[in-house]
């Protein structure tokens, strides 16, 4: 028995597996003031004996919800002199370039915690100033003094020669061994002086409270009879120990969306676009190949939600995703132009939509989703939370329909689908730009309002059709038990190919795998397996982009590579220049675990359909609805639209013109 857990910002998801498929799912809503404790009751209410289960894999959004809220170490920063303030110097790019009032996040370290350290070494890793050493100790002693928790240190070319960063590590375990000290040349050793102080310095920021978090949810498993300690779910689709992840928390940012994408990855075609709709956020990711997409560029915080910049840049690979501020608890008003508008801020579970009757005064999607008959209040979570109808429809009427001047349903129906018209534009835009037709697409949609909004997102965006997989509700937390555990690590060594001195190349290689098999059999794996990637760019670009290193003669082999996967992205060749390689990467996993993301079993035979409701789809208004129970649809069953099709924690739904399929492996597949 294996057990994934999902916490969410509205609520914490849980999903049992054993060796015949998906045999227990949960939902409970989220404790935000002790996240943990969600996890105990959910597993607790989950299964009547614990004691069966060999493995906990965890997702958790406690990293982002600090760096946003600001709740980490009081933590300072040693920087090469003269370097203080890269963090708040950042690239001096304007992301939005004629807004006068353009906001920036602030650093995470203010600047009279920020300190300049008597140091210098050059780009080709020579030392042109030797370090202070007795300007470090002082500093150390100070900072601990004041009731400083943690220290970050980033001196300029370290991912080169990181000798002077190891020394300040060492004079501050000396002489303030109370500091958690976080040094850029571990924790990312890769070129970009900006982007890796300010990963290094979110890395210590979380630290602490990571630990704690971790080390609490271990104690928990253990009083109900889990014996072993959880994995920690990864950002790039890997999981890691508990050690290994409270040393780089940061690597769990975006632990959360891993898992609905690699679920997504494990049930469908080589190519889908992967749509996860919770309570909180929207997100979409693109699967190639099989595998879901990863980029190592990604911002927390941002000012400005679609804008590149506009946040806290963290150097750390992640599942390549879109997320936008729109789930079931996003809150729905009317802005200053007179126009229907939903999130990006949020109900979450405390107080959460009015309909939840738990305090909320605010209009939320999911309240518009229950004036339009598509949710049932008497189902909700399998009838474990009873929905108030009437409470919804009469905020709606305050707050959107009598200022509109409509109706409470049309105010209802302008919510749905403005949302599903703003994922549609965000989906479409995510895909192109990596070099995808959303047109030729399928999508699968999960998260607990994913089904909800699938086809009427597929719609305006032209996917041909919609799936929604077994325990779509919670399929977050089942995608944790299809990853293995796994780490990359980098080293930048900037050079022209058919310059590059192969024995080097080679070198950094066996030292990262090296690396890499070491931190994974020290978890228990065994069988190790190394993936080799390269971050190349056309000589004078800015950036680079990622290409598999395959074997074959070099050079020749990675620059036809690199020329294939730059035509992939962008439908043509670059200029007649030299092509040049930037940093190398290498991937360590062990064995990928075999998971059968169907439902084990279903509830007793019995008929499918449950009845009829009142469910609204324009043009034609409210419309009798057939409703039908997921777990009694057997394998090869047609329903056509307008239907509802109801499990524990999501509901499909089927709108006029549309039919459903049920797959073999339980999937209910909509062709649009």
């Amino acid at each position: 028995m294996r057990i994934g857990v999902d916490i969410g910002g509205t609520f914490t998801d849980l999903c049992a597996v054993d060796e015949t498929g998906i045999v227990a799912v949960g939902k409970v809503l989220t404790t935000h003031d002790e996240p943990a404790r969600a996890v105990e009751e959910g597993l607790a209410a989950l299964l009547p004996d614990l004691g069966a289960v060999e493995q906990v894999v965890h997702g958790t959004t406690l990293v982002t919800n600090a760096l946003i809220e600001r709740t980490g170490s009081r933590t300072a920063l040693l920087a090469t002199a003269g370097f203080r303030d890269v963090l708040e110097m950042r690239r001096e790019h304007r992301y939005e370039l004629y807004d006068l009032h353009l906001e920036l996040p602030a650093p995470l370290v203010p600047r009279h915690l920020r300190f300049d350290v008597p140091e210098r070494i050059l780009a080709d890793g020579s030392v042109h100033i030797g370090l202070d050493e007795e300007c470090v100790a002082r500093l150390g002693r100070e900072l601990a003094d004041r009731g400083i928790e943690a220290v970050a240190v980033c001196f300029l070319h370290a991912f080169t020669n990181p000798v002077h960063e190891r020394r300040v590590g060492e004079i501050l375990a000396q002489v303030a061994p109370s500091l958690r000290v976080a040094l850029s040349s571990e924790v990312v050793p890769e070129i970009r002086e900006f982007e890796r102080a300010s990963t290094t310095v979110a890395n210590v920021y979380v630290q602490d409270l990571t630990e704690r978090y971790l080390r609490d949810l271990e104690q928990r498993l253990r009083r109900l009879g889990i014996g072993r300690a959880p994995h920690i779910m990864l950002s790039n689709g890997g999981l890691a120990t508990v050690d290994t992840a409270a040393r780089h928390p940061i690597r769990i940012l975006e632990s959360g969306p891993a898992g609905g994408a690699l679920a997504a990855a494990a049930v469908g075609p080589a190519d889908l676009l992967a749509f996860d709709m919770g309570g909180t956020t929207a997100k979409l990711c693109l699967i190639a190949g099989g595998t879901p997409l990863v980029t190592h560029q990604f911002e927390v915080d941002r000012k400005y939600r679609l804008l590149p910049g506009s946040g806290l840049p963290v150097r750390v690979p992640v599942t390549d995703m879109i997320e936008i501020g729109v789930g079931g608890g996003s809150i729905a008003r009317i802005d200053a132009l007179g126009l229907l508008t939903a999130g990006p801020d949020s109900a979450g579970s405390e107080p959460g939509p009015v309909c939840y009757g738990r305090g909320g005064t605010e209009p939320t999607v999911t309240d518009a989703d229950l004036v339009l008959g598509y949710l049932d209040a008497g189902y909700f979570l399998g009838g474990g939370m009873r929905l108030d109808a009437d409470a919804a429809r009469a905020v709606l009427r305050e707050k959107i329909a009598d200022p509109l001047g409509v109706s409470v349903e049309e105010a209802a129906w302008g919510i749905h689908t403005s949302v599903n018209e703003e994922m549609a534009n965000a989906a479409r835009v995510h895909a192109v730009e990596r070099g995808h037709d959303p047109v030729k697409l399928p999508m699968y949609t999960f998260g607990g309002a994913g089904p909800v909004h699938g086809v009427g997102v597929a719609r305006a965006l032209g996917a041909p059709s919609v799936v929604a997989p077994p325990a779509a509700g919670v399929l977050s937390a089942a995608g944790f038990l299809t990853a293995p555990l796994a780490f990359d690590f980098v080293r930048s060594a900037r050079a022209v190919v058919h310059d590059l001195a192969w024995e080097q190349v080679d070198a950094l290689f066996a030292e990262m795998e090296a690396e890499g098999a070491a931190l994974l059999e020290k978890s228990g794996v065994d069988e190790v397996t190394h993936r080799r990637i390269a971050e190349m760019r056309y000589a004078g670009q800015g950036y680079e982009i990622r290409v598999p290193i395959h074997d074959g003669p070099w050079p020749g082999t990675l620059v036809d590579e690199f020329t294939r996967t730059y035509r992939a992205l962008y439908r043509r060749t670059g200029p007649a220049v030299g092509v040049e390689v930037l940093n190398w990467r290498v991937v360590s996993s062990g064995p990928k675990p075999v998971v059968a993301l169907r439902l084990a079993s279903s509830d007793a035979p019995g008929e499918a359909r449950k009845g009829t409701r009142k469910a609204y789809f324009s043009p034609g208004g409210f419309v009798d609805t057939a409703v039908f129970d997921r777990y009694r649809l057997v394998p090869g069953t047609r329903v056509d639209g307008p239907a509802i099709v109801e499990e524990r924690e999501s509901t499909v739904v089927v709108p006029p013109g549309a039919h459903c399929v049920v797959r073999g492996d339980g999937a209910v597949e909509v062709t649009v």
